[in-house]
């Protein structure tokens, strides 16, 4: 081991260690993709238990750890939190000293009381640091209502609370929409660009994606994740690696939407239009998005418009944000403000600015308050122009509204990683074992929650990102939401194969995940696809969390599921942001780009043959219901469109239209597995005939078309198991 430590690696070791992984919720095993069950190396789980902070070196150092770990609940009167569920009674372990007397109650979060009675406990008292201590069960009534609450208890002159959380059983939104289908949009908001788009699509360009689709019968528009990136250019182009979740990305700022804007001075003006008219220019063209070049612009025209005085009106709503929003935006606005003083690999991260209450970052906020001040109004208008879109979205009779989308995570050395650093893991990245089109496995290189700090502050930190992202929202999509069960940890020095899984509290992950979204009347979707254990399915539709079918992936045994099998309470898709557009997947692009980027793990041929065998098989599936003419009297468009009207026929409460599919994009937005190699996240909407802005979207014929099939099979379907 690289720490120089002597580690026992004999059998008795061995068990010991594995006792040891299992306390901390650390897989010792599990099973792959292809069936098999894999035992995890030691060298794995040391890792994992180091960035745990559990120490794991010779036999009595694991022994000690061991008897710490069950030792730990029996040290402290009340748990970090206690999660219910409404109208369920809780009960919740209590540790005093042996024979002494205790009290708990609930100080709901409206100031009332509710009284937590004691229930028989016949455990036996142990002995902890040499006091003698007793286990006392209490019960949480079933009345308390949903909310987070404070659980007190007070035992002989010592006091402690914790916060109590009461989640909903079942997320009502969902139960809302059942027996009801909505058919929505998906798609890259920064491709998706009109004329007046400063090169990247933005807010605006969203509230007219959701106007369009509104008009057209869609119900929602889901797009993806909205996070913000660094501070200024350059950029990280991928949505899924942001520097923080909780803050949107300024690049999507519409400048000429800010009411500000229209009082700018003529020289002012004059320059604002001069930057966008540079950037106008790269509406029209196909070439590979440009993230820095757009954001450049935007910043400094947004510098002009940050420098006009705001009326009282807005000035008041300003201040109110900022005081809403609290403790969090201020540390965000600060390392916004510190980074571009020191730039990303300054060695003051790593000493007196390392955390935002250092004496350092104390006198910065003083001495940066201008730059605080920018950067916490960008975030406003993020906020204002969200609304508008929403607002947007419901006003064209979407029921449902913009779907913002959350990463599995951030990147290492951003926002979420500095002022949220007590609750992250260190000298461990999150990724995902090897599977079918990933044969290598994945690292995501970010670092993951620590399951046990982010449980000791309450969950805090998860409760105010999902706040915040579900406040101009109608629903949320959870990239791998197996993530909140179990994430596939990587140890600093390993390849992405080499990881195990970290279990995680998935009844409060979850719970408060449904509890949020109830508050802000949004649905939520789980993308649960890959490998996951068989129950949490089950466990997710019982919480009411719509999952995830994309059609190429519904098979068994016996070949492509009929539709009529598919979940109910589901996002049914015919594919995914990781794939080709469904006409490049169709031309076996996925495999052709796997191969030159040296991604597959057998012959390209094999590749290729079992390719064109899954897709003959929904092409026998398609034929079988008359969707698709023989062969030979097809064209790509034809067989897009008849796969769409496959998913018509399942039961699922919403379908997605990938808007790249209704232009007859080819290119892949994504290749999972690689970031430099492939041109990820920079591809803009096109198809056949060039770029495709949203000023002519509406009159396209392969959108017309593709939405005008969608529209009639779910209109033939509504007296059909669908209905």
């Amino acid at each position: 081991m690289a720490d120089g430590m002597h580690h026992d690696n004999g059998p008795g070791s061995t068990e010991l260690l594995r006792q040891l992984a299992a306390a901390h919720g650390v897989g010792t095993s599990y099973w792959g993709w292809d069936g098999v069950e894999r035992s995890v190396p030691d060298s794995t789980l040391r890792g994992v238990l180091s960035a745990l902070g559990v120490s794991a070196g010779d036999a009595a150092e694991m022994e000690a750890a061991l008897a710490a770990a069950r030792l730990a609940p029996w040290r402290r009167l009340l748990p970090p939190i206690a999660v219910a569920r409404e109208g369920q009674e809780l009960l919740v372990h209590v540790h005093v000293p042996h024979g002494s007397a205790v009290s708990v109650w609930i100080i709901a979060e409206d100031g009332s009381r509710y009284p937590a009675e004691q229930r028989d406990n016949w455990d036996a008292p142990v002995d902890v640091d040499g006091v003698l201590t007793g286990r006392a069960a209490f019960a949480v009534p079933d009345t308390v209502p949903l909310g987070w609450h404070q659980l007190v208890a007070e035992n002989e002159g010592t006091a402690a609370q914790c916060p109590l959380v009461v989640t909903p059983p079942q997320l009502q939104t969902t139960a809302a929409l059942a027996g009801r289908r909505n058919w929505g949009l998906t798609a890259q908001l920064y491709s998706v660009r009109s004329s007046r788009s400063w090169g990247i699509g933005d807010f605006a360009d969203l509230a007219d994606l959701a106007t369009m689709s509104g008009q057209e019968g869609a119900g929602f528009v889901l797009v993806n994740p909205l996070h913000a990136a660094e501070a200024r250019p350059p950029v990280e182009d991928s949505p899924y690696l942001p520097t923080t979740r909780r803050y949107f990305n300024p690049l999507y700022l519409r400048v000429e939407e800010i009411p500000e804007y229209g009082y700018l001075d003529p020289a002012g003006r004059s320059e604002v239009e001069r930057l966008a008219g540079q950037q106008h220019a790269a509406n029209h063209s196909t070439a590979l998005l440009d993230r820095n070049a757009c954001y450049a612009a935007k910043l400094a025209a947004l510098e002009l418009v940050f420098g006009v005085p705001r009326d009282p009106a807005r000035a008041s709503a300003f201040a109110d944000f900022c005081a809403g929003q609290g403790q969090g935006l201020d540390d965000f606005a600060l390392w916004c403000a510190l980074s571009e003083k020191l730039g990303p690999g300054a060695p003051e991260w790593a000493g007196v600015a390392s955390a935002p209450d250092t004496a350092y970052c104390r006198e910065q906020r003083s001495l940066l308050s201008g730059r605080i001040e920018f950067h916490r109004w960008l975030q406003w208008l993020c906020d204002q122009q969200l609304e508008a879109a929403q607002h947007a979205a419901r006003r064209s009779g979407m029921g449902i509204g913009v779907i913002h989308d959350l990463a599995v995570g951030v990147k290492p050395g951003g926002a979420d990683d500095w002022s949220l650093a007590g609750v992250l893991a260190r000298n461990v990245t999150v990724g995902a074992p090897p599977d079918m089109f990933n044969q290598q496995g994945q690292d995501w290189t970010q670092p993951p929650w620590h399951p046990g700090r982010l449980a000791e502050s309450g969950y805090a930190a998860y409760r105010d990102m999902l706040r915040t992202v579900l406040r101009h929202a109608g629903g949320i999509r959870v990239d791998h939401i197996l993530g909140l069960f179990r994430l596939w940890w990587i140890p600093d020095g390993a390849g992405p194969g080499d990881g195990t899984y970290v279990y995680y509290d998935h009844e409060a992950l979850i719970g408060i995940l449904a509890l949020e979204a109830q508050r802000a009347e949004a649905i939520v979707i789980g993308e649960d696809l890959g490998v996951f254990e068989p129950w949490v399915r089950d466990y997710l539709a019982e919480r009411g969390i719509f999952g995830t079918s994309i059609l190429w992936f519904e098979h068994d045994d016996d070949g492509p599921i009929p539709p009529e099998r598919y979940r109910q309470q589901c996002l049914t898709s015919v594919n995914t942001h990781d794939l080709p557009p469904t006409a490049g997947y169709l031309a076996g692009e996925h495999v052709t780009l796997r191969e030159s980027l040296g991604l597959l793990r057998r012959p390209v041929h094999e590749e290729r043959a079992e390719a064109a065998a899954e897709q003959q098989a929904v092409f026998n599936l398609l034929q079988e219901r008359g969707l698709l003419p023989e062969a030979g009297h097809r064209d790509a468009q034809g067989t897009v469109e008849a796969l769409y009207a496959l998913t018509t026929l399942a039961p699922s409460a919403l379908l997605g239209v990938a808007l790249v599919d209704a232009v007859g994009e080819t290119r892949t937005q994504n290749q999972p597995g690689t970031s430099t190699e492939y041109p990820n996240w920079r591809i803009p909407l096109a198809g056949p005939r060039g770029p495709v802005l949203l000023d002519a979207l509406q009159s396209d014929p392969g959108f017309r078309s593709l939405v005008g099939t969608v529209r009639s099979g779910l209109r033939d379907s509504e007296d059909g198991p669908a209905a």
